[in-house]
């Protein structure tokens, strides 16, 4: 079938894409590549097709288009060909889309060199040899003609031109050779095994993606429904994945951790199964924020316990019996996120896990009783506390002592579990040595963000001690409000609050909190700790921010590279990724990662580990991850190569910026000087407008909007629109942006815009001598 004639059949309904298949994933080498093969006539593969009767399509058609009557071919392999074909020849995504349609936009060709490459302003502007690939397919070749008739210095080789162009406009009949899959025996379970086979180079389907194609193939709605729970969760700080709701129903219904056990679950069993199983979710939280106060997705951890507990409590009605049970799962729930019990084989450990509950009298005991035996005891020792930074995984520990043990405020004195501190006042993370002195004594980033030197102040607390010294603040808060200092464990020896004995107290904390762990846990298990004030639902109140607690500057960081990330259309990276070695300890944790690449598997697995030490390099690097170290050299390479966006050149920036400069004022002019010389040219519109003699940064922004909407009429060229108000995002022409959080401490929750000068458009400045 010629590639016309399916571009057609989709437009008619004959051609869709299955529920099952994943997103447009390629980028613009890939089309350019793909384009160039058609060209040269080189074999591009066959596709392969499932054809159906039209009212089983329905079910398992993605999007909303109209299917034809009769029979419909629904895509299996071949999607990121045909779409970017689509893309190209129609000029627009097809209804079925779901991806980055600057892919494929833009698209020109070269008669002379007879290669592609996408719209480059100067470059191509006015050039008769830079033909626009889409408005060819949509017009044919006669008026390309007409323009080049127009040229007489181009007649020599205007035969040779007339050749490529019908070269070109012929894509569009060569064909491709259709595989078909059909009959009654060609169950989903089937042609779903089919795509994997055929698939083998590319993305396979994982267990849960085939276990939600065969639920949506009865129930087109349920991705929505699931995905529906998930925001709801996300609103109140907790963000969870669609496979991990899925894993919950399974237990639920089967009390299976394989997704197989799926296999033949009807609809109806299946929406009760999500009703049961976010009731149990919704309970959970309630109960460990309420009870150990991990009241937010940064410090709950230990997820995967999640599908044992909603079915313990689904079999139980929903409610369990007494405050000692429930004080006896929590000490389950704790131990298995404290020892990484899901962190290697998450499904045979889920599985025993389950089956325990099935098969005992007492399964809560064995379950406890399953992991003493595996860690030989659930002691805590103070070597446990070593780790450091926020993804340790005793850092949710030393938050949950802080809400459930009394400690208090060392200015005001209140406890700091009253009101549910972490979401009406917003705690903070604070260093009892601080940073800048450690650093001064020369103690490694290990030891300076050590967990024994964090603990939590309300932001008034924090604004006041600041970075003054241990051995002074300590003595005044001692004065003011006797005891509150030791309430956070802290060891009263008063020759360890000397900077030369940060070591030693290191030490003494971690003994202390290694023995109010135990003490805490030890009761919960026995039930002796009294029953707490009944608090509002976690539920009931909308997250202000992405986490409870005000995170260290690296975690910011990370923070607000994860949101920018999601900007661009792409997966959200997985927090502090543990990779476990054969017997399923934890042999590395990644601060950020995509275990499945940027575009997933169509790239190698990517990871931020920001500050790490060399083995954590090293087993990143062995592990096949292409790691970064740096948050720009990362976000230049989401741009350059999985976005693969095309910005200007340097010569097209000069020429601009020549072209437009009678229009530039002096403040104009300031503000790109200013930008230049700003320390790794990242600049914000408050130092804009300090730089320029402006009174608010509100000017500086309207006025570096407004240079960059200058050099984009220059150049004919279009950044991205703004998502709120659907105006072009002029100033993207000058500077990639992102949001980060303020460093001063006097205004931790406020953040800035902060604008990272485009390398093209510092050189043209430097080659300009303008700067």
């Amino acid at each position: 079938m010629n590639i016309t004639t399916i571009l057609d059949q989709i437009d008619l309904g004959s051609i869709a894409l299955p529920e099952f298949q994943r997103g447009y994933v390629w980028n613009r080498d890939q089309v350019r590549g793909l384009m160039n093969s058609l060209y040269r006539k080189h074999p591009i593969g066959s596709l392969l097709v499932w054809e159906t009767k039209t009212e089983q399509a329905i079910d398992y058609a993605r999007g909303d288009s109209k299917l034809s009557a009769g029979t419909v071919k629904l895509l299996l392999d071949g999607q990121q060909r045909i779409t970017s074909y689509y893309g190209i020849v129609r000029g627009k995504p097809p209804q079925f889309f779901d991806g980055n349609a600057e892919a494929f936009t833009g698209l020109y060709f070269h008669l002379e060199e007879e290669i592609f490459e996408f719209y480059a302003p100067v470059k191509m502007k006015d050039n008769p040899l830079w033909v626009n690939v889409t408005e060819l397919m949509q017009q044919g070749v006669g008026v390309f003609i007409g323009n080049l008739l127009k040229i007489p210095e181009l007649s020599s080789h205007l035969t040779t031109y007339i050749n490529r162009l019908n070269k070109l406009d012929g894509i569009k009949n060569i064909n491709l050779h259709i595989e078909e899959v059909s009959g009654e025996d060609k169950t989903v379970d089937v042609v779903v095994e089919i795509f994997n086979t055929v698939n083998s180079g590319g993305t396979k389907l994982s267990k849960g993606d085939l276990a939600l194609a065969k639920i949506c193939a009865q129930w087109p709605d349920a991705r929505n429904e699931l995905k529906a729970r998930l925001t709801k969760w996300k609103k109140a700080g907790f963000e969870f994945r669609l496979e991990w709701l899925l894993r919950c129903i399974n237990a639920v219904i089967t009390g299976e951790a394989m997704f197989s056990a799926l296999k033949d679950v009807k609809t109806t069993t299946f929406k009760d199964g999500l009703y049961k199983a976010e009731k149990a979710i919704d309970t959970l939280l309630n109960l460990i924020s309420g009870r150990l106060g991990l009241d937010h997705n940064r410090v709950l951890g230990g997820i995967y316990a999640f599908p044992v507990m909603v079915r313990y409590l689904v079999d139980r009605g929903g409610h369990l019996s007494n405050y000692k049970e429930r004080d006896k799962l929590l000490y389950w729930y704790v131990h298995t996120l404290l020892w990484g019990r899901y962190a290697g084989s998450t499904e045979s450990v889920l599985t025993q896990d389950l089956h325990i509950l099935k098969s005992e009298d007492n399964p809560l005991d064995q379950l406890i009783t399953n992991l003493r035996q595996n860690r030989g005891d659930l002691e805590i020792k103070a070597v446990d506390f070593q780790g450091w930074g926020m993804g340790a995984r005793f850092y949710p520990l030393l938050y949950m002592l802080t809400r459930v043990h009394q400690a208090q405020d060392w200015d005001s004195g209140i406890e700091l579990s009253k009101n549910l501190l972490g979401k009406h006042n917003c705690l903070q993370v604070h260093h009892i040595f601080p940073k800048s002195l450690l650093y001064k004594g020369r103690y490694p980033k290990s030891e300076v963000n050590a967990i024994a030197n964090l603990t939590f102040l309300t932001q008034e607390t924090n604004l006041k001690v600041s970075n003054r010294h241990p051995s002074e603040y300590f003595e005044a808060f001692e004065q003011t409000q006797p005891g509150a200092i030791a309430t956070h464990w802290i060891p009263m020896e008063r020759s360890l609050w000397q900077i030369e004995n940060y070591r030693d107290f290191l030490t003494a904390r971690r003994e202390l909190l290694a023995q109010a762990a135990n003490k805490f846990l030890n009761s919960l298990l026995a039930g002796d700790i009294p029953e707490p004030k009944a608090t509002d639902s976690v539920l009931e109140e909308q997250a202000e921010s992405s986490t409870a607690v005000v995170p260290l500057a690296e975690e910011r960081v990370l923070e607000e590279c994860n949101v920018w990330v999601q900007e661009q259309g792409l997966p959200i990276g997985e927090w502090m990724y543990e990779i476990a070695d054969s017997t399923g300890t934890v042999s590395t944790v990644l601060d950020l990662a995509w275990p499945n690449g940027l575009q997933s598997g169509k790239s190698q697995p990517v990871a931020l580990i920001i500050d790490a030490d060399q083995e954590i390099e090293e087993a990143a690097n062995r592990l096949g991850y292409r790691y970064f170290t740096d948050i720009d050299r990362f976000k230049s390479y989401v741009i350059q190569e999985v976005l693969a966006v095309d910005f200007p050149t340097v010569d097209d920036y000069k020429q601009a910026f020549i072209a437009i400069s009678s229009q530039l004022t002096d403040s104009h002019k300031l503000m790109l000087k200013a930008h230049y010389h700003s320390p790794a040219q990242i600049i914000t519109a408050t130092e804009l407008a300090k730089a320029a003699g402006y009174e608010h940064f509100g000017g500086a922004n309207l006025q570096y909007a407004r240079i960059a909407e200058l050099i984009a009429n220059y150049l004919n060229y279009s950044p991205r629109q703004h998502d709120n108000s659907g105006k072009p995002f002029w100033s993207l022409m000058l500077a990639s942006g992102y949001w980060k959080t303020l460093e001063n401490p006097e205004i931790t929750s406020q953040r800035e815009w902060h604008w990272q000068l485009r390398e093209q458009v510092s050189q043209a400045l430097e080659d300009l001598s303008w700067v």
